[in-house]
């Protein structure tokens, strides 16, 4: 599967100068949603994402998204392993799980996003699935920003990737693009103003 072809023909791989969620720049991004948008991508995706899991042997009872990018990704790979979806989301800046979603104490859970960067908001809902007694067994994404290690791949772990070490990270393709801090981007530099296409404040 071409991952990145389908990023491509979804205009889903952009080009230009963007702020990222983590507040780095880079001159790419990628868009998600513009993916998700077609069900029969979505559910090629997940289910060739859940290929991955089945065959690794990896048992999961459910899978946790973090809203809002997480959100379809989540729900299509819970339907591809026919298992339960749930998902965390920010309230007053703090993530949380509500809307009667419960946890039961050592229920299996697998999170996913659509891309993990640093893994930063996996990792926050994460937390709060282990505070309700939850067990969180792997991690799961669609594209792989290239700072963590995922199985099948030979990208090492960079020292900002925040997924734990002990648990299997899952990802269809790696997309391994320069990020820059503001004051070291070469695009601001030359006089261009970063926009944020993001789920987060946009």
């Amino acid at each position: 599967m071409d991952v990145k072809k389908i990023y491509m023909d979804a205009d889903a791989l952009l080009g230009g100068h963007f702020k990222l969620s983590s507040g780095n720049h880079s001159q790419f991004y990628l868009q998600s949603a513009k993916v998700l948008e077609d069900p029969k991508t979505a559910k090629l995706l997940a289910d060739a994402l859940a290929k991955q899991i089945k065959n690794s042997g990896l048992e999961v009872d459910t899978v946790c998204a973090p809203a809002l990018g997480g959100l379809i990704a989540g729900f299509a790979l819970a339907t591809a392993l026919d298992v339960r979806s749930i998902f965390a989301e920010r309230v007053n800046g703090e993530m949380t799980i509500r809307r009667g979603f419960e946890v039961k104490k050592g229920e299996r859970v697998l999170m996913c996003e659509d891309i993990i960067t640093t893994g930063g908001s996996a990792m926050e809902a994460a937390e709060v699935v282990k505070s309700l007694g939850g067990e969180i067994v792997g991690v799961a994404a669609l594209a792989n920003r290239g700072f963590c290690k995922r199985q099948h791949s030979d990208v090492v772990t960079k020292p900002n990737c925040k997924l734990p070490q002990d648990i299997p990270f899952f990802a269809l393709a790696d997309f391994t693009f320069e990020m820059y801090a503001p004051e070291d981007c070469p695009m601001c530099k030359a006089g261009s103003e970063a926009v944020k296409p993001g789920s987060r404040g946009n």
